[in-house]
């Protein structure tokens, strides 16, 4: 594991192929936005042999974050497969957008890798371990995924190698600090005019070897004596936390009575801690020099994951149903097994068409097949449910902007699906004649609306195909069709998600679409009981209009809607058109009676009325009920009524403080407090839906990343009156 011979790496110029689960590594890296993670891709991609010197594969195109929004926005938006072979290994790396907005992305390279490699960046120090990170370490740690860390950035003046890996223990380790330990310490050369010495190799300190990467390659030679002192307490407290987590009980006392451990039985050791996901090593990275074939800690790295990460058979498969849901037996990483794949990834090509990334679970992927595509359940963001044959197209494996054509992906691997185009992120592939639906992944939910308008008729003409085609390649965001206030609305996971939703309709779908103010569903009701009277009396030669009612209208408690009671006696409104009455009051109600919200919350009560032989009619007494409704409600105070959410903060004890005081000023009511794991607080809050349209984004900002919230409708209840009167102006103004 770095301290291994030189592997062979792969050949450039051709797809890397898989012929057992054995030979597969998958790997998703984390860190947050400019950690240097899309570098390192590049730079183990070099030293593999997949690209050239300049990181460039055949076409000229960058390995990763070559889609064009990459480019213009100058960082990742989205999940990219760099797949490369070393030492007979295929290793599918899995690179992932860093900032918060793309969690999504993350989260689906979480689901088809079985290890992650954290980079961080040595010149931010801890500025450089996000809240997002954090949490991410969380849940890889909650499900066992094996984790190890990679240093970066030790170029910088001011990084501190030493110093970060004690910022990474206190970070990860948590728990146990003495099991997130260097395998490596820097190897500096001569002092610059700035005094500042650059990073030349690495020092192993299992095998006491140095690997030294000035001259653009690796060379490997003996410690001098002066670097012998500077190793020895690393590599004591290294084989302390190996032992530590040996299976073998007989090892550390073995250690302390003073045995020497052989070099072997420590790699071993130390391969199976990290495949158990106990034991975190930490790396070091630093870029080629000019002209360099390695990247300094490449081949470490890559020994690492081929000998110390997990195989796909030894990554248990997420649970498996019938559509119907009915459980099925687990499923084991089996080329000959039933085929389950899922869709991780999907993107929409220009010439190309529809793109599926697929990680398949179970048996084998051949092209041209049917398969039966099962749905995701996420009806309730825009995506419908799946329930359907397809033939699956060309599969192919991506570098850069080519698409590689691969023979077939067995049950371990990862592939990319050409013409799925009913399939959509997070469905199930499996045999059509068998079909099954793997349980889902944990999905963020997106909380920024972005209120959305054609910017033109021919826009408005493409932007339902736009939207749908939007919506289909990611599942973090839901589309929405307000009935109420008549808007478009995108919701999002923040700002920048919000900026790449409009820039793809832009540049990929052709759809120009402009961004108006977000509006919230409110409601009107009755302050006090109150009468009205409506007289539609019109005479303009044949059939004339005639319809007299009277009506009580009384506030009901929230919830009610509206009532409409008959206390008509005597015949005065004929039993036909009280139906008719009723109508006019609930299409007014529709309506608004102040400020042109539906009116909810109260019962109407026909009392009397005149009807005319001849000209009495439907269509009259449904304006003289209208009439009526208005009427009553010019004769007493109308309440304009907000929508109010369930609010639930998890968040960090150290921002309980001030996140409470944030909610009060948004008019927000905590309800109460409940400790969590973790040193967290759940804060369970009531707040008005007009004060938290942001609050996606000013959360993030207050807690700098650590704090995820949820929203639920509760109620409508009234806005202040001072609110409620710069609204109805408002509603005059544009009236």
């Amino acid at each position: 594991m770095g301290d291994k011979a030189n592997a062979h790496p792969g050949a450039a110029g051709r797809a890397a192929t898989a012929d057992h689960p054995a030979s597969v590594r998958n790997v998703v890296l984390v860190g947050h936005s400019g950690s240097g993670k899309t570098t390192l891709v590049e730079a183990l991609a070099l030293t593999a042999g997949a690209v050239n010197r300049a990181g460039r594969v055949e076409d000229g195109t960058a390995v990763s974050d070559y889609d064009e929004i990459e480019h213009r926005q100058q960082r990742s938006v989205q999940l990219s497969l760099v797949p490369v072979e070393w030492g007979g290994y295929k290793i599918n790396i899995l690179d992932t957008p860093g900032y918060a907005d793309f969690v999504g992305e993350l989260r689906a390279g979480l689901r088809a890798a079985d290890a992650a490699l954290f980079v961080v960046s040595a010149a931010e120090g801890a500025e450089g371990i996000t809240g997002t990170t954090r949490m991410v370490w969380e849940e890889c740690a909650a499900v066992g995924m094996p984790r190890a860390i990679v240093v970066t950035h030790l170029e910088s003046a001011r990084a501190d190698f030493t110093q970060m890996t004690r910022t990474c223990a206190e970070a990860f380790g948590a728990d146990d600090p003495d099991a997130v330990l260097p395998l490596y310490l820097p190897l500096h050369g001569e002092p610059g005019p700035d005094g500042h010495a650059p990073v030349t190799g690495l020092i192993g300190l299992l095998s006491q070897r140095v690997y030294d990467y000035a001259s653009g390659e690796r060379k490997e030679s003996e410690p001098g004596a002066d670097q012998l002192p500077a190793i020895e307490e690393a590599r004591n407290k290294l084989i302390e936390g190996i032992i530590a987590e040996s299976e073998d009980e007989s090892l550390m006392d073995r250690y302390l009575g003073g045995e020497e451990i052989d070099f072997k039985t420590l790699v071993d050791d130390l391969e199976r801690a990290v495949a158990r996901g106990i034991f975190h090593p930490v790396l070091a990275a630093a870029p080629a020099a000019e002209g360099a074939r390695q990247g300094i800690g490449t081949v470490e790295l890559l020994e690492l994951v081929t000998g110390g990460f997990p195989t796909p058979l030894e990554h248990p498969a997420p649970a498996v149903t019938t559509p119907d849901g009915k459980p099925r037996p687990a499923l084991t990483c089996d080329p000959e097994g039933p085929l389950v794949a899922e869709v991780v990834k999907t993107a929409s090509d220009p010439y190309v068409g529809r793109i599926s990334l697929v990680r398949v679970f179970s048996g084998t992927l051949r092209p041209d097949e049917t398969v039966h595509v099962s749905g995701h359940g996420l009806a309730d963001r825009g995506h419908e449910d799946h329930d359907v044959d397809e033939r699956v197209g060309a599969l192919s494996a991506p570098f850069g902007k080519q698409q590689r054509t691969l023979p077939q992906a067995i049950a371990g691997d990862l592939a990319c699906v050409a013409k799925l185009n009913r399939a959509e992120t997070g469905d199930t592939l499996s045999a059509k004649d068998a079909p099954l639906l793997m349980e889902p992944w944990d999905m963020p939910d997106p909380l920024l609306p972005l209120a959305i308008q054609a910017h033109s008729k021919a826009d408005e003409d493409k932007l339902s195909q736009g939207l749908s085609r939007l919506v289909a390649e990611d599942p973090t965001m839901r589309l929405e069709q307000n009935q109420d206030t008549h808007q478009v609305v995108l919701w999002c996971l923040g700002e920048a998600h919000a900026d790449v939703a409009l820039e793809r309709l832009r540049s990929r779908y052709g759809v120009q679409v402009d961004v108006i103010p977000h509006k919230v569903s409110l409601r009107e009701t009755f302050a006090g009981r109150s009468g009205g009277r409506g007289r539609h009396v019109k005479q303009s030669g044949g059939h004339g209009q005639y319809a007299i009612c009277e009506i009580e209208v009384e506030p009901l408690p929230g919830g009610s809607g509206i009532e409409f009671v008959d206390k008509v006696v005597g015949g005065a409104v004929p039993r036909q058109f009280i139906p008719s009455v009723e109508k006019g009051v609930r299409a007014q109600a529709a309506k608004g009676v102040a400020a042109g919200y539906a009116l909810i919350d109260v019962r109407v009560t026909l009392l009397d009325g005149k009807a005319h032989s001849v000209d009495s009619s439907d269509a009259a007494f449904q304006t003289a009920g209208a009439l009526a409704l208005r009427e009553a409600a010019a004769g007493t105070t109308i309440h304009l009524l907000e929508p109010v959410a369930d609010v639930q903060v998890l968040i960090a004890d150290e921002y309980v403080g001030a996140v409470m005081s944030d909610l009060s000023g948004r008019r927000g009511r905590v309800v109460g407090t409940e400790q969590a794991p973790g040193g967290r607080t759940l804060v369970r809050a009531e707040v008005p839906e007009i004060e938290i349209g942001r609050y996606a984004v000013d959360l993030r900002s207050l807690s700098q990343g650590t704090a995820r919230f949820s929203r639920a409708y509760a109620r409508h209840e009234p806005m202040p009156p001072q609110l409620a009167q710069r609204i109805r102006e408002q509603a005059q103004d544009t009236a």
